[in-house]
């Protein structure tokens, strides 16, 4: 017999597990369907920033950049251990953008949105400050803006935790294998991969929010056409060693007016990104870098730094495929990070709502979004909630986490300072949870290194849905460059030995 819910939501990325979260809160019964892991494919492989998009300014999309710069303060307090401030070092390359140009678009990004928690814009000399130290001579002013980092894949899972507390059920490695039209409901068939099982969902409405699968799910799983079309554009990163000291990052211009970032990475790294490479299709296994774009990426460091690099200083490479709406623009670059809709709702039948494009930073708003585009399906739906709503972890006095990780120190002393730094950082309040009834490192089990520890695996698996080694070590810890060589093998030697679709989310 099938289930039954109001929603069905396929994709288990930013937009799904926001959608998800806003639906249930509103009164909604949910069902959300990931094929693979959450965040499995392009909301890991993000510039990692919750920001107002700077350059977006250069294609007159204000609107955006309003409302990302609106979402930043909001996302700011809702989830202060896994985003925190930013702040990036412009260098002025003559001949590129004038001067004045970049002064305009800085006085317009500090002032298109009330800033509660960051500070402005400034000019600094680099002959004098220190930041100027990194970079090669010839670079005389930068100008010195405010932005946030965010642990991607981290707000992901726990939206989709939100979700779950609040009474959606969100199922991964479970893809949808088609859906059709009975009545006023869709009957739906999806696939437990694991298991190798099929079973029936009906909805009342769909939301596809498949990234950059969102074409392929509408003609090839729900059997319709769209005059939408998908722009889908590659963005690859490196990983290097340090370049440069400080807790700065850099915004880079190159020559062919694109922009890259340089950004401090887990103490030990520099996060060099990202490029914009047009792919025709995306392939059903991840991408990957290409040597060209790991050559232009260099390329664009060497210009700017002291430090050189090559090819061969790469530790690490992501790539994603970014889901962009097509505006018809000829530059890769310059098409809208804008998201749009495409409401399938003939008279009598039931609607499915398809999502193009977005942002990780405007996620939730988008969310908020997509539920009004859907009310008058369901006129019961409860009024919006989340712009005040801390995600889970979040929920610390004043949104101050330095206050809060003292307190986690004072708690846990059996903890050294950098392992209570990154528990803090990525469960926030949650880490009591996490460290319920331990007094001292082995109470926690085996470490796997870098701190990784059984009882942090089995919190994984139990409250975010994590089933494989490469889940943990690369999507909800981020220890992958600092784990021994063989800890992957012994984490799914661990979990091996437990009932993982058991132990799932309870």
């Amino acid at each position: 017999m099938a289930t039954i819910t109001d929603l069905l939501i396929v994709g288990g990325g930013i937009n799904g597990a926001g959608i998800a979260r806003d639906a249930v809160g509103r009164g909604l019964s949910v069902v959300l369907c990931e094929q693979a892991d959450l965040a499995g494919y392009t909301s890991s492989a993000s510039t990692k920033l919750i920001h107002g998009g700077l350059r977006y300014l250069e294609y007159y999309e204000f609107r955006l950049v309003r409302e990302a710069l609106f979402e930043r303060e909001r996302l700011l307090e809702a989830a202060p251990h896994i985003i925190w401030p930013l702040r990036f070092i412009l260098p002025h390359e003559k001949g590129i953008r004038p001067a004045w140009f970049v002064r305009l678009g800085l006085f317009l990004y500090d002032h298109l949105a009330p800033r509660k928690r960051l500070p402005g814009t400034q000019t600094i000399h680099l002959t004098r400050h220190p930041a100027g130290q990194a970079l090669k001579p010839g670079f005389d002013t930068a100008f010195v803006y405010s932005d946030c980092w965010v642990e991607d894949s981290r707000m992901v899972a726990l939206s989709a935790l939100d979700a779950f507390e609040r009474g959606a059920d969100i199922r991964v490695r479970t893809k949808l294998v088609s859906a059709r039209r009975d009545g006023d409901t869709w009957l739906a068939i999806l696939e437990d991969t694991q298991k190798g099982t099929t079973y029936e969902i009906r909805a009342r409405a769909v939301v596809n929010a498949g990234g950059p699968f969102v074409a392929d799910v509408l003609n090839t799983k729900l059997g319709l056409n769209t005059n939408k079309q998908v722009r889908l554009v590659k963005g690859s990163h490196i990983v290097v060693p340090k370049l440069f000291d400080g807790d700065q990052a850099f915004i880079l211009q190159n020559k062919d007016k694109r922009i890259v970032f340089a950004i401090p990475y887990q103490g030990k790294f520099t996060l060099v990104g990202t490029t914009d490479v047009p792919v025709e299709a995306v392939p059903d296994r991840k991408v990957v870098i290409s040597d060209d774009e790991i050559r232009y990426l260099c390329d664009a460091i060497n210009h700017f730094f002291k430090r050189e690099i090559e090819p061969g200083d790469v530790v690490w490479t992501y790539s994603g495929v970014r889901p962009l709406f097509d505006d018809g623009s000829s530059n890769a670059s310059a098409v809208t990070r804008d998201y749009v809709f495409e409401l399938d709702a003939p008279h009598d039948q039931a609607p499915v709502l398809s999502i193009f494009g977005g942002k990780i930073t405007t996620f939730r708003k988008l969310a908020e979004h997509a539920l009004e585009d859907l009310r008058r399906f369901f006129p019961d739906m409860k009024p919006a909630w989340t712009e005040t709503a801390k995600l889970p972890g979040g929920d610390m006095p004043d949104a101050d986490f330095e206050r809060f990780f003292a307190s986690v120190k004072s708690r846990f002393p059996f903890l050294d300072d950098a392992l209570a730094f990154r528990l803090s950082r990525a469960y926030g309040t949650r880490i009591a949870e996490l460290l319920s009834g331990a007094n001292s490192m082995a109470d926690l089990g085996e470490d796997f290194g870098a701190g990784l520890t059984a009882a942090e695996v089995d919190y994984l698996v139990r409250r975010e849905w994590a089933r494989t080694a490469e889940d943990i070590l690369w999507r909800r810890s981020k220890l992958g460059l600092h784990v021994p060589a063989d800890a992957a093998a012994r984490i799914d030697a661990y979990l091996s030995t437990r009932d993982v679709a058991q132990f799932a989310a309870q």
